[in-house]
């Protein structure tokens, strides 16, 4: 229920500091202004009857001195106290308007020098009458003097400060008037009357202001309660409710009326548990939670916060109660009394966060929290009975191509139909969930059955294999399958998942559409990649990468007409390791992009050694042309070497447009600008790039090794695709290039097929940058 907005409760300090009592003080945690409202409306009163006995008294002295000095001296004194007293009693009465409070503190200043003037009034009397009657009746007025300020003491608590101020020049006065005479015992008299005075006032003010503040904090704490009573009345979300012995329903609130869809005059004296089971009261199929409630309530148990499922008018809702017996003074049971609020949408919210915290929201299948949960109590269950479990880890092969190609909704919908085929292929025995991304698991609670593993893998990898249909799309994906056994391949969830791990990489390393199991040999593949990878950070910082060249030669003259710039990495801590083994883990943790930027700054300077003629091509990968700065890092690689643009040729493959098309297409253009060339390197073995060949304007197309030698085998779809390559080529007028070209038929037959250029074995193995060299020397020798 949500709580009002209160006022600060006024707090009774144990003790009040002088400052708080004579009201000079700023304390925010005690101000006695809030008070004064009750005080000022008191003051009319107080100030009529201070009127009233400063007249009489007045009165009474003009009575006794008027004889004595004559009626020329008592009367201008009379005049003037009298005004004083009138203004006084002006400015009580403005401070008691309500109207006036904004000026209060300028009427309080006011009652202060009212304060004044009136005891320079009485002191005058006192000073001067006596002296002008010779001394007769000082003692009468000395008395006067002394009953004004202890009636102003006791009666005029509601401005201490001119209480204080008056009752101080006074006591002041009357101490000089008898110091004068010399009666110095009637003076500490007198001195001590005073401070006794200034005491009472002050400690009269602060039990007044005690008193008041605690029947203020009484007051607020009274209208808070009445304000919480009222609004947790008028809630909708919140009801009383009472029932007698017999359980039936007694002063039925009409918020509780509503709550059970009836009316007030409908639902009294019905039976609570008749009102709130709808169809089932008289089955007596009973929801748990309503029996819990009737037992209670049976058994006169207080009961708090219970969560009770109701059906109102035929709608199941949830109720929320609270109650306790409630007895006579006689000690006997008269019935239940209790508060209800109904929380059917914050139950459906918790529902939900409940359903999302174990659920996938895209697939709808169980995620990563739920399936860790299944597979602990598969291990727990197989250690218990001496059986087997398993964890089967699933991963699509080729979705990043869809997932970039047609976009993160197409991505999205192939994951849902992914999901739906991964269900139905599951038992009882079985639970299939998403980790993320594309990758699935598939928990097998009782795997003793002799190949259920490999058996449950070829039906994943077939079913997701087969086509889909998704937004006028036909997608091809595959699967790729890893399995770990439990207990015998991990004793925990983490073994488990991380061993499954493993051997799906391996199903991936082996081109993917494949099922490995776990082996222990897998930690010693995956420690070993774990090493290379530290020691490749290091690599270039310890210059352990080489270029090597290899040869690309003119198809009918056989001159070089360019070098491909080939990296090789010779490791201090393991030997020569092969570029299918490192470029892979150097695109995979990005270290392809500082290789790439050494690669591409030493082919250019190796290159200003080479005829003007011969051009160096650098291959780039993916994750290097799709850097913000690959343009810069062109430009500054010639211009470090002085090689003209002319002379350096980038190689990419078809991978490049599917990663963000439009980010690649504008950096080749930009390097195209510069004079730089464009080969499209393993055409035909990737994704078509017909649409990209016809936007971005290749100087080169490279037919990968495979046609190659399909076609020197006699493969008819080798010739008819290195035919049409070449074909298309012509047309668009770019140049074709053979790659590997082994022996002396494969060079003829690529020579009759129209290639441009050839590179392979046959006529040069990638050498070092001294032996290109040489090559050259050679040549000119030859020449000469």
């Amino acid at each position: 229920m949500t709580q009002p907005h209160l006022s600060s409760t006024p707090v009774v300090p144990g003790e009040l500091s002088i400052a708080d009592v004579l009201g000079l003080s700023r304390n925010p945690a005690f101000d006695p202004a809030r008070l004064r409202g009750d005080e000022y409306a008191e003051l009319a009163n107080a100030s009529r009857n201070r009127l009233f006995a400063n007249t009489l008294v007045m009165a009474f002295v003009a009575i006794v001195f008027a004889p004595l000095i004559g009626l020329t001296v008592v009367i201008p004194w009379g005049a003037v106290l009298a005004v004083v007293l009138y203004k006084s009693r002006q400015t009580d009465l403005l401070l008691a308007d309500p109207a006036q409070r904004l000026g209060a503190a300028s009427l309080e200043r006011w009652q202060n020098i009212n304060a004044v003037a009136a005891a320079a009034c009485w002191l005058a009397a006192l000073w001067c009458f006596p002296f002008l009657a010779n001394g007769a009746e000082q003692t009468t007025l000395l008395l006067v003097v002394l009953v004004l300020m202890i009636s102003s003491t006791f009666v005029f608590s509601t401005s201490p400060l001119s209480v204080l101020i008056y009752n101080g020049l006074l006591g002041l006065g009357a101490v000089g008037s008898l110091a004068v005479q010399g009666q110095w015992h009637a003076v500490c008299g007198v001195i001590l009357f005073t401070i006794a005075s200034l005491v009472a006032t002050v400690q009269i003010r602060t039990t007044f202001l005690k008193a008041r503040l605690a029947e203020a904090a009484v007051a607020e704490k009274e209208a808070v309660v009445s304000l919480l009573l009222r609004e947790f009345e008028e809630n909708e979300a919140d009801w009383l409710w009472e029932i007698d012995p017999a359980r039936r329903l007694r002063a039925v609130s009409p918020r509780f009326a509503f709550a059970l869809g009836r009316s007030q005059s409908e639902a009294e004296g019905k039976p609570l548990l008749e009102m709130i089971s709808g169809r089932n009261w008289e089955s007596g199929q009973f929801p748990p939670s309503l029996h819990d409630l009737a037992e209670r309530l049976k058994n006169r148990e207080n009961f708090s916060n219970i969560l009770v499922e109701v059906s109102i008018l035929g709608e199941e809702r949830w109720w929320e109660l609270s109650g306790t017996p409630v007895l006579d003074e006689h000690g006997r049971f008269i019935g239940f009394r209790g508060v209800g609020s109904d929380v059917t949408e914050q139950r459906k919210s918790s529902e939900k966060i409940a359903y999302l915290a174990r659920y996938d929201t895209l697939t709808q299948l169980p995620n990563r929290l739920q399936l860790t949960e299944a597979l602990g109590e598969a291990l727990r269950y197989a250690v218990q009975w001496r059986t087997r479990c398993a964890l089967l880890m699933v991963d699509l092969d080729r979705f990043k191509a869809v997932n970039d190609s047609l976009g993160h909704m197409t991505g999205d919908k192939l994951l849902a139909q992914v999901s739906a085929r991964l269900q139905s292929l599951m038992d009882e025995n079985q639970m299939c969930g998403r980790l993320g991304g594309d990758e699935f698991a598939i928990v097998i609670r009782d795997a003793s059955r002799p190949d259920v593993i490999a058996q449950l893998a070829r039906r994943v990898i077939a079913r997701l294999s087969e086509p889909y249909q998704v937004d006028h799309h036909t997608l091809y994906v595959g699967a790729s399958v890893g399995s770990a056994e439990g207990p015998r391949d991990g004793q925990s969830v983490e073994e488990m998942m991380r061993n499954a791990d493993l051997a799906l990489y391996r199903a991936k390393d082996l081109g993917g559409g494949e099922h490995c199991r776990f082996e222990p040999v897998l930690h010693a593949s995956a420690e070993e990649r774990r090493q290379l990878e530290v020691a490749l950070r290091k690599a270039l910082g310890r210059d352990e990468m080489v270029l090597h060249y290899q040869p690309v030669v003119d198809a009918h003259s056989e001159n070089v007409v360019s070098f491909e710039a080939l990296v090789r990495w010779n490791s201090a801590d393991h030997g020569f390791v092969s570029p299918g083994k490192f470029i892979p883990l150097a695109e995979d943790t990005r270290l392809i992009v500082p290789i790439g930027q050494w690669v591409m700054r030493k082919a250019c300077e190796e290159a200003r050694y080479w005829p003007e003629h011969v051009k160096v091509n650098v291959n780039v990968s993916p994750e290097q042309l799709l850097e913000p700065g690959f343009h810069d890092q062109v430009v500054q690689a010639l211009a470090a070497s002085g090689l003209r643009p002319e002379r350096l040729e980038i190689e990419v493959t078809e991978s490049i447009f599917l990663r963000d098309a439009s980010v690649a297409r504008n950096a080749l253009e930009q390097v195209m600008a510069l004079g730089c060339s464009v080969a499209l390197d393993d055409f035909g073995t990737g994704y078509s790039s017909l649409g990209y060949l016809r936007k971005l304007r290749f100087s080169t197309i490279k037919v990968d090794r495979s046609f190659v030698q399909g076609a020197a085998q006699g493969s008819a779809e080798s010739l008819a695709i290195i035919n049409a390559v070449v074909a298309m080529a012509k047309s668009l007028k770019m140049t074709t290039t053979a790659e590997g070209v082994e022996t002396s038929e494969e060079a003829e037959l690529i020579r009759d097929l129209g290639c441009d250029k050839i590179q392979g074995f046959y006529f040069g193995r990638p050498m070092t940058a001294d032996d290109a060299r040489q090559l050259f020397a050679r040549i000119a020798e030859r020449r000469a």
